[in-house]
């Protein structure tokens, strides 16, 4: 064990998993983890623990799943019992990665030496709920994870390490994810090391330019507009895989959902009005766009499976000249 440095996790889904798994397989002290309450999953909507409970669980941790940690909030009695929790681990630090719920200021002072945040972007590039999302969907070169040593603002802490990662043209929010979930638990244990060591570097001031922000991507955000460029259509469709997916509504309000295209060089059809199917067949079904021309090559039928477009046709008619809206 790494005597000397007692760890308090914080997070929810696979991402944050990753690290927490990490922490505990090199060997730190983790007396406790917060993650979300039980959410219903599944057909048969059975309450499900997260994939960070799970890991604790597993490794026979202490978790607490409060609904809030605002004492003026709903649950003003859950936060306070959640709040003498963390107080009685006398933690030297708290490791937060998607957690979900707001740390107020005086809970990040708990531990001695703060909080620290895992955050799937180059700051102060996409701060906010959706990083990965909308460095895809904004078609840029690179992201990566930052270290930050959390404060009051919306991921506006000091950065404390940072390292960056290509997005190649057929990442999607689930591969890119994965990879900066690998990124971001290797990083963070190598963090805990240093401070451990007392080697940590000097936390850094995130810079005053370049500031964006990653909103949340919302159910309703996924209906595509076919006004958009066919290179914009593309990135959005790969952004919002593996949800909320990507859909397509025909006239008579018929939707399916389109998982993989590819943009085509074709200056044929630039007067076509935009979501009018240009021709269909095996090897895909082209779109006109308001720029250039997107063809979609893997799609899914409501209740259905992801397929080919080979598969999908067979069974969904579709025709050129069909206007999709």
């Amino acid at each position: 064990m790494n005597d000397g440095l007692k760890v308090i996790f914080a997070g929810t889904p696979v991402f944050a998993a990753k690290a927490l798994q990490s922490i505990i397989e090199a060997g730190f002290d983790v007396p406790l983890v917060l993650t979300q309450p039980d959410r219903p999953s599944g057909r048969g909507m059975k309450l499900t623990p997260s994939p960070v409970k799970q890991v604790a669980l597993n490794h026979h941790i202490t978790v607490a799943q409060p609904t809030s940690l605002k004492l003026d909030g709903k649950y003003p009695d859950e936060a306070s019992a959640a709040r003498e929790t963390l107080t009685a681990c006398q933690a030297d630090i708290m490791v937060v990665a998607a957690y979900g719920l707001i740390l107020p200021t005086d809970v990040l002072q708990i531990p001695r030496l703060g909080c620290i945040n895992i955050h799937a972007s180059l700051l102060p590039r996409w701060r906010g709920a959706a990083p990965i999302h909308r460095a895809i969907e904004a078609g840029d070169s690179q992201t990566g994870i930052t270290l930050m040593q959390m404060d009051e603002g919306l991921d506006t802490g000091d950065m404390l390490a940072v390292e960056s990662l290509a997005i190649e043209s057929n990442h999607t929010t689930a591969t890119l994810h994965d990879a900066l979930a690998e990124m971001g638990a290797r990083m963070v244990v190598d963090y805990l090391m240093q401070l451990k060591n007392n080697t940590s570097p000097q936390p850094t001031p995130q810079p005053e330019l370049g500031v964006t922000y990653a909103q949340k991507i919302h159910k309703e955000a996924s209906y595509l507009a076919w006004t958009k460029t066919a290179a914009e259509l593309e990135r959005q469709i790969r952004a919002f895989d593996p949800a909320p997916g990507a859909v397509a509504k025909m006239s008579d309000a018929t939707t399916f959902k389109i998982w993989a295209a590819q943009v085509l060089n074709d200056d044929d059809h630039q007067n076509v009005e935009a979501g009018t199917l240009l021709h269909v067949d095996k090897s895909g079904i082209d779109v006109a766009c308001g720029q250039g021309v997107l063809r979609i090559t893997e799609a899914q039928r409501a209740g259905g499976k992801r397929m080919s477009v080979a598969q999908f046709l067979d069974g969904f008619h579709l025709t050129a000249g069909i206007k999709l809206v």
